[in-house]
């Protein structure tokens, strides 16, 4: 029987250089495949790196050029989603359109039977549950995919969950990324400065604007909008008898709304562009809001044009537009989700 061919998404970090060892070390004829997304001297270094790991491990290596697809969809969204007062999400909205969308495709036609990736996640019998270590776990960025692709998924580090086992493995397999330190930050904002990013890349400068109290009292002027996020209590340059949280974002009246802690909590939520990854939900559901949020039993109703309705048994502090509620049954079985548009 030939051997099975799986294509393995390669950044040039230890977590996928670790997996693309464990994949060939099980049998498989492996790919690497590295994304070239993003046009700076960080992303050519990483191209650079995962194409020396394959070069160690024996694997053939291949580039695909995804910039301007990259600029055109994940960061026109998220410029157009702090100019319209939401907080995105740009890991999710690359899951699902790069690292599992083109990314699938192109291996398709290198004629991969599979797609891999170093995510912390585990995938048993074609679905998708959260990681045994829950710090760890990746499973919230991956609610978006197609459950079609999800069949063709391997996720070789999905019984690793201590980050030092998979250095470990990588030093002892010769891999010369395995001391190389994590990426905390967003891969195309520089120095994980979201001003100095939306500065440079927006036509027109925000417009400054009133901070007000729930009952439109003014406190002081806000700086532009898109610099604000719900909870967000830094910055806000005011003062006032007890501390300030932002609450909402007034886009139509260009003014930031703020109020106590107790006003950032609330239960019910809709949530758009819906993917569901089982075809039947079962009727204990539980949510989560942010992705190191805990999960909270919900309520969910699907309404139209790919909409859902989810109310949450308790409430959850700081429900911010933009970001993703996604959903699990009892056993961590992650079941898809969706993007905040309303809060209530």
């Amino acid at each position: 029987m030939d051997k099975k061919v799986i294509g393995i998404g390669m950044s040039g970090g230890v977590d996928s250089s670790a997996a693309a060892y464990l994949l060939k070390s099980q049998g498989y004829d492996v790919i690497g495949i590295t994304m070239h997304l993003i046009d700076n001297q960080k992303s050519i270094d990483s191209i650079n790196d995962a194409k020396r790991v394959c070069e160690e491990l024996g694997i053939k290596h291949v580039v695909l050029d995804l910039r301007d697809k990259f600029k055109s969809i994940v960061i026109k969204n998220f410029i157009d989603s702090y100019k319209n007062g939401v907080t995105p999400n740009p890991c999710c909205v690359c899951n699902k359109y790069f690292k599992f969308g083109l990314f699938y495709e192109e291996a398709v036609k290198l004629g991969c039977d599979y797609i891999s990736t170093g995510h912390y996640a585990k995938i048993i019998d074609g679905k998708l549950y959260r990681a045994d270590v829950l710090e760890k776990d990746q499973s919230y960025f991956l609610w978006g995919i197609n459950k079609e692709v999800l069949n063709k998924v391997i996720l070789p580090l999905q019984d690793y969950n201590d980050k030092e086992k998979v250095r470990e493995l990588a030093l002892k397999a010769g891999i010369s990324v395995s001391n190389k330190k994590d990426s905390q930050e967003i891969c195309f904002i520089p120095n994980d400065d979201y001003k100095a990013f939306l500065d440079s890349n927006l036509d027109i400068l925000p417009k400054h604007g009133d901070i007000c109290l729930k009952d439109g009292t003014v406190l002081g002027k806000h700086n532009g909008l898109i610099y604000y996020t719900v909870g967000q209590r830094k910055g806000l340059n005011i003062s006032y008898k007890e501390p300030l949280y932002v609450i909402k974002l007034d886009v139509e009246n260009n003014r930031l709304i703020v109020g106590s802690n107790d006003d950032l909590f609330g239960c019910s939520l809709v949530a758009k562009e819906v993917n569901l990854l089982l075809d039947n939900l079962p009727d204990e559901l539980y949510a989560k809001v942010r992705s190191r949020g805990q999960l909270k039993k919900c309520v969910v109703a699907f309404l139209d044009d790919n909409k859902m309705q989810v109310k949450l048994l308790e409430n959850e502090r700081a429900i911010t537009l933009g970001q993703s509620v996604v959903l699990y049954d009892k056993n961590n079985c992650c079941l898809g989700g969706g993007i905040i548009e309303e809060v209530f």
